[in-house]
């Protein structure tokens, strides 16, 4: 029952260099988890360098002081482990899921690939090529291009969030080894680095492992993340982006919205949750994709951050439905801000997301990433004890005054992607 869940109760510690260590035993089976996330996100990507955070993480475990890319490769292969590398705006994670037995060498590889890479040039070149060639895929992908040009227009340089992650064919061209190494120096090191451990392993071993790989490493503290602020649209933009030859037309329609330290974060999940995100898709999905038949997929998605994140709707459609789905659309959104949930939207909504937060922590992998989060906001080692009570709080009143606030047809931003142009549909 959810009324019996008793808390993570995790343990956390801060080792002499500054890093920070949370472990979560967990002994259903007899793996772990850990990620290790660095405040170096895209963010950081100098001017003129746009993907450089991508691209370090996509190099980072070719080559280290001490091992080669073929032996770190024999190593993860030997111990049936597949590493992750990823990038978001804040933060660069490397993660991975082991046996218990194996849980200290991988860790102290791990460590290794984090502290210590080396970026060879011939694995920087084949990465390279890698990367534009992703970039040439997703600039021929219209839901990639109608959010792409989305993001830009709602975050204007010099906001960053507005940038795109990979960055362009030009500036991945010019990102070499010694961009690599500058990158890793500023923006690696213990301060700006946590450890969380998730699995079958006790917390004084996980802690005394962690100490022994990270203990003694210092490194840059972190680079204070300035963001500029976002100014809302005083009027409705529309943008076009035409794609010869493509048989689907892809809308991004947006706002910008409230940062994740926002009282009212609960308030607006529990509204985009009812708006396009219950059952089939919420509002959005019952009436443009079931009843009207317009859409191939349609949803919204609220993502809240360090600075003013965006709500963003998106729907794929047949080009001769643009016009009517954006209609559509705009009664949406325009009938939750005047009328917020029904009684039962929220009360539905409120019990779907509760039910949900255990649901995250049925894997080593779920718990890791709702830890790491809650770290990285600040949210408090007991957020997910917390967690039911913040959303059962939330009201009809706050909902309808968070979609008043922000779910505003005539300052939304558009862009359609697709044959021909589709925004003139």
């Amino acid at each position: 029952m959810i009324a019996e869940w008793p808390g993570l109760a995790p343990t956390r510690r801060v080792l002499p260099g500054g890093c920070v260590v949370i472990v979560k035993r967990s002994p259903t089976n007899p793996a772990v988890t850990f990620n290790v996330a660095v405040r170096a996100g895209s963010l950081h990507d100098p001017d003129g360098r746009l993907g450089l955070a991508h691209f370090l993480s996509r190099v980072i475990d070719r080559g280290t002081e001490n091992r080669t890319a073929d032996r770190i490769a024999d190593e993860l292969d030997n111990a049936g482990v597949a590493l992750s590398a990823t990038t978001t705006r804040h933060l660069l994670t490397v993660s991975c899921t082991c046996l218990a037995d194996d849980f200290e060498g991988i860790l102290e590889l791990v460590g290794d690939i984090v502290m210590r890479p080396i970026f060879p040039d011939t694995e920087i070149e084949t990465r390279r090529r890698e990367i534009i060639t992703s970039i040439r895929q997703d600039q021929d992908s219209p839901a990639v291009m109608a959010v792409e040009t989305l993001f830009g227009l709602l975050y204007p340089d010099p906001h960053p969030y507005g940038r795109r992650a990979k960055g362009t064919v030009e500036t991945v061209d010019g990102i070499d080894r010694p961009s690599l190494q500058e990158f890793h120096r500023a923006h690696f090191g213990a301060p700006s680095t946590t450890l969380v451990v998730v699995g079958d392993v006790d917390e004084s071993r996980a802690i005394d492992t962690a100490a022994r790989v990270f203990g003694s490493w210092k490194g840059s503290s972190p680079v204070v993340e300035s963001l500029p602020p976002v100014a809302a649209p005083e009027s409705r933009r529309q943008v076009a982006i035409p794609m010869p030859g493509k048989a689907q037309a892809d809308i991004a329609y947006g706002f910008t919205t409230i940062a994740r330290a926002d009282p009212a974060y609960y308030d607006f999940w529990v509204m985009n949750n009812v708006l396009g995100q219950y059952a089939l898709g919420g509002r959005l999905g019952d009436s443009i994709r079931e009843r009207q038949g317009m859409a191939y997929y349609v949803f919204s998605a609220f993502d809240a951050n360090v600075g003013e994140g965006p709500l963003v709707i998106r729907a794929g459609v047949n080009p001769a439905n643009v016009e009517r789905t954006i209609s559509s659309i705009d009664e949406e959104v325009s009938r939750m801000a005047k009328e917020g949930t029904t009684e039962r939207e929220l009360a539905e909504s409120k019990q779907h997301l509760i039910g949900s937060v255990p649901r995250t922590f049925e894997t080593n992998a779920g718990i890791a990433a709702f830890l790491q989060t809650a770290e990285y906001f600040g949210l408090g080692l007991d957020h997910d004890v917390r967690l039911r009570e913040l959303i059962s709080n939330v009201t009809r009143e706050g909902v309808t005054e968070v979609a008043r606030r922000f779910l505003v047809p005539s300052r939304a931003t558009i862009t359609v992607a697709g044959p021909g142009d589709p925004a003139s549909r």
